[in-house]
């Protein structure tokens, strides 16, 4: 069946998104307070939706690709058509707005999956099939890192509209970091960054260190970086029997770069040569919501996601490690 999906704003993580549903032959309707024709016309497919009350009308899916301050009123108003929804990372700035997103939906009955693309990025699944299987035995520690250009938008700037780096950026690991390990027992934080200067701003640094109720120690580092620094990514996992490693600068996949995209700018992960991640993380999510198996993210990982990266921030405010409580199960039930 063909989908019909709306698809809400036209920034960076649009220009991923819209080429992989005319991949898979969905109708997409795009709406944006700006760049909605220049996205359209980019890849030459899907229509303009003059309002919000236009994109959503009739639509099977909406997918929530704006700033994260919108995220509640859009997914509730999805919800409210009945059409299931992908809303990209983070799913709100509190653990009550995720929550409050998951309960609307499930009264709604329609599905709603966050946009944690890293787990569909073929080096990263391939070291968390490893864990699972028990290649390298039990975890001990995990190191992931994160780097690129910092994003230009003003938006990010603010904490009180984005997070920052943590719940923005870092969330990626922070998600991995649970789907390796499993539930986290405290979070301590730590951030450095240098002085906004000649109208640029300054360079945003942050550690992580979860401890998850397993033992195992998890540390996770972000980095917001200067203008035009090329996006880089790795990872340490150490067992007891092994250890997986990778590292995107040292071992770089081959890509396309063909001008003129978001892919490869140091806001987002190159364009590698085979199938996008992108392309990988919509058409799992996709066939869900066409009545096929539950991906391999829920919207209970959001909501754990947000609550770490908040835990976090509070910990980067106090200066003090911070417990996380367990959440209610109700919310932990995954459902497709």
């Amino acid at each position: 069946m063909t989908q019909t999906v709306a698809l809400i704003g036209a920034g960076g993580i649009a220009q991923a998104h819209l080429p992989a549903w005319l991949a898979l032959g969905a109708r997409v309707r795009v709406h944006s307070l700006a760049g909605a024709p220049e996205l359209v016309a980019r890849h030459g497919d899907g229509t303009v939706a003059g309002s919000l009350e236009e994109a959503l009308d009739g639509a099977d899916v909406v997918d929530v690709c704006t700033p994260t301050p919108t995220h509640p009123r859009l997914v509730a108003q999805a919800a409210g058509r009945g059409a299931s929804v992908l809303c990209e990372k983070p799913l709100a700035l509190t653990v009550a707005e995720a929550a409050g997103m998951i309960r609307v939906c499930r009264e709604a009955g329609v599905q709603l999956y966050p946009g944690h693309v890293v787990r569909f990025f073929p080096e990263y699944a391939t070291m968390h099939r490893a864990v699972e299987s028990g290649t390298i035995g039990p975890v001990a520690v995990q190191r992931f890192t994160r780097a690129g250009s910092r994003p230009r938008a003003d938006w990010f700037a603010d904490p009180a509209l984005s997070g920052g780096i943590v719940l923005d950026q870092m969330i990626h690991d922070l998600d991995f970091a649970v789907w390796n390990a499993g539930p986290v027992r405290d979070v301590f934080a730590r951030r450095a960054s240098t002085p906004d200067t000649d109208g640029r701003r300054g360079v945003v640094s942050a550690q992580v260190v979860l401890t998850h109720r397993s033992g195992t120690l998890s540390y996770v580092t972000g980095t917001w970086a200067a203008p035009g620094t090329t996006f880089r990514t790795s990872f340490e996992v150490v067992g007891t029997e092994g250890l997986l490693t990778h590292d995107s600068a040292a071992a770089p996949p081959v890509r396309v770069d063909g001008g003129g995209g978001a892919a490869g700018t140091g806001l987002l992960p190159a364009t590698v040569s085979g199938e996008s991640p992108y392309l990988t993380e919509i058409r799992e999510i996709a066939a869900a919501f066409a009545g096929g198996p539950a991906p391999r993210v829920s919207a209970a990982d959001g909501l754990v996601a947000v609550q770490l990266a908040t835990a976090a921030n509070e910990s980067l405010r106090t200066g003090a490690p911070v417990a996380v409580e367990p959440l209610p199960e109700d919310l932990l039930e995954v459902t497709a």
